[in-house]
């Protein structure tokens, strides 16, 4: 998915969405701009306020706005929850999953992982970012990709990621295991959910 300048576009939102603008760096630059730009502009709609939340969330997880149109769609025509099922979609991602286990520095290197056929999904090569594991599932690397500069940090990322629990990892043969339903803190989300799926209903 082609997305421009990030560091604009995250001012913009007001929120670090991308790996290159959570930093204490870009947090200063946030903050000095809306000290700036305070009163200039009038409260935002409700409407308006939805549809950034939307794009929040479109660009956490780096999908496109049709790619994303569907999912919630999708969680929407779902018994359950709709936030958990919307949340349960976009985590399943293989994209997602690989940077969560930390093998990727950064959502798009988790997707060139996953499109460069470095990844493989119960012993089958997967170069489709967006397929969607399930509970099960077994990830591992390439045996020809191993020693790819790529993933010479590996090591020393497994020893300092924090794992979700739905996620298993083995770091001596660099496995993940799908251990459950992809659970996620909403007080770690960059977005409001109920805000996104009113966007969608309105």
């Amino acid at each position: 998915m082609q997305i421009g300048p990030r560091y604009k576009k995250a001012r913009r939102l007001g929120a670090p969405v991308f790996t290159k603008t959570q930093t204490q760096k870009f947090a200063l630059r946030s903050e000095a701009k809306a000290k700036n730009t305070k009163g200039r502009r009038g409260n935002k709609s409700e409407f308006g306020r939805q549809m950034l939340e939307k794009q929040k969330a479109r660009y956490s997880y780096g999908v496109s706005a049709g790619q994303f149109s569907k999912y919630v769609k999708g969680a929407l025509q779902t018994t359950g929850d709709n936030a958990k099922n919307l949340l349960n979609t976009l985590e399943s991602r293989l994209d997602n999953v690989v940077l969560r286990a930390g093998f990727a520095v950064s959502r798009s290197a988790a997707r060139q992982m996953v499109s460069h056929g470095h990844i493989v999904v119960n012993g089958k090569k997967v170069t489709v970012p967006s397929y969607s594991v399930e509970v099960g599932d077994k990830i591992t690397i390439r045996e020809g990709s191993k020693n790819k500069v790529i993933f010479s940090k590996l090591d020393e990322s497994l020893k300092t990621i924090k794992v979700p629990a739905w996620l298993v990892i083995n770091p001596e043969t660099k496995d993940i295991k799908i251990e459950g339903i992809p659970a996620v803190d909403a007080t770690e989300l960059l977005f409001d959910v109920k805000s996104v799926l009113e966007f969608f209903t309105r």
